[in-house]
């Protein structure tokens, strides 16, 4: 069930971002760094709030620093 919540999050993400066609390559690559990085701290701490939160918070940082 778990795996299953995990990839409707990550088709609903890529289903908005693709509504967000004016953003610029930085702000598209830390919301999609904090979309996979919260989907990943969910799956790695079994459904954790917690680890959602932290995993798209870290997600949202690298995806920041991406060809900065």
């Amino acid at each position: 069930m778990k795996r299953i919540t995990a990839g409707l999050a990550a088709v609903a993400a890529a289903l908005t971002f693709s509504g967000c066609a004016n953003m610029s390559p930085q702000q598209r690559n830390t919301a999609i760094g904090a979309a996979v990085g919260g989907v990943a701290g969910s799956v790695l701490t079994g459904g954790s709030s917690v680890g959602t939160v932290g995993g798209a918070a870290v997600g949202g940082v690298i995806g920041n620093q991406i060809k900065k």
